[in-house]
């Protein structure tokens, strides 16, 4: 009761979305995997918050755009946006299969 064991909510986006709007500039991807991580390949300006030290406080300020998480299978991400939740920061969206499902659609990485 009470909301007790309740669980967030995170909503998913598919990499062909998160591919749009990155496209138009209206997304930030903030990639919570660690940095030995990053370097095997990411998405193109993707910001480095990694989970082991991740505060949302560190996020971008809201620029009216969309901040996405992402990380390597999606647990991670999802841990961060429960931080995200915690701290009341307007952040819920993470990229659905994460950058494995984002390689598989064809788009680009960079190392």
């Amino acid at each position: 009761m009470f909301g007790f064991g309740k669980s967030v909510t995170h909503k998913e986006i598919a990499p062909e979305e998160l591919a749009a709007m990155l496209k138009d500039r209206s997304a930030i991807v903030v990639d919570v995997r660690e940095p030995n991580e990053l370097a095997t390949g990411h998405i193109a300006g993707a910001i480095n918050l990694p989970l082991s030290t991740f505060s949302p406080d560190q996020l971008p300020p809201n620029l009216e755009k969309t901040i996405v998480l992402q990380c390597a299978g999606g647990k991670r991400s999802g841990m961060a946006l429960d931080r995200c939740a915690a701290a009341n920061a307007a952040v819920d969206t993470h990229l659905a299969g994460a950058i494995g499902a984002w390689k598989a659609a064809g788009l680009p990485v960079v190392a």
